[in-house]
């Protein structure tokens, strides 16, 4: 007997999962019963199906109550015992069926379900993004309107700058005016 894997636990429990990939010989077999189980129980729901029963019901009634005695196949002094067995036979084939095709729907949705999980997973995570996106864009328009109003007192600044130099400038002019002015005193 192999060792069994321990770090998963359906393999602890003697299992696969559900909806492990079947392998082997018998998964295309067992594919094609069940894609037959999901048709006969799919057939069996529709209004067709029905009229086809109560017709083929109706026809076994007429023909074992009117037909001569030597061509009666099911008495209907006996309650139409054939007719009630194989109406029997007929629903305990077709509820395992039923259960089957359920079963494997189900198998279905759960798929369904996760990846809608997933789905959404990431819409979330993509909604999220966006939303720090649109922050960002928000901060950096709020700085660049930051960034104009510094610009114009920067320029009233260097304004009144270039205005504070011209004067010291012209203050220097004139001091070295009146030192050229002056007679050197050697």
């Amino acid at each position: 007997m192999a060792p069994r894997d321990m770090s998963r636990p359906d393999a602890v429990r003697g299992r696969t999962p559900l909806l492990a990939p079947a392998t082997g010989a018998g998964a295309k077999g067992n594919d094609r019963f069940g894609r037959a189980t999901e048709w006969v129980a799919r057939a069996m729901g529709t209004p067709t199906f029905l009229i086809a029963l109560s017709l083929f019901v109706i026809v076994w009634m007429v023909w074992n109550s009117v037909t001569p005695e030597g061509w009666r196949f099911d008495s209907a002094d006996l309650g139409f015992t054939a007719l009630t067995l194989a109406l029997s036979l007929q629903a305990s084939y077709a509820a395992p069926l039923i259960l089957l095709a359920q079963n494997r729907q189900d198998d279905r949705d759960r798929v369904q379900i996760e990846q809608d999980r997933q789905r959404a997973e990431r819409n979330l995570a993509d909604t999220e993004y966006l939303a720090r996106e649109i922050v960002a864009l928000r901060l950096a328009l709020a700085e660049v309107q930051e960034r104009t109003v510094t610009r114009d007192v920067l320029r009233d600044e260097l304004k009144a700058l270039l205005a504070a130099l011209d004067e010291r400038d012209a203050e220097r002019a004139d001091d070295q005016e009146d030192d050229l002015s002056r007679p050197k005193e050697s």
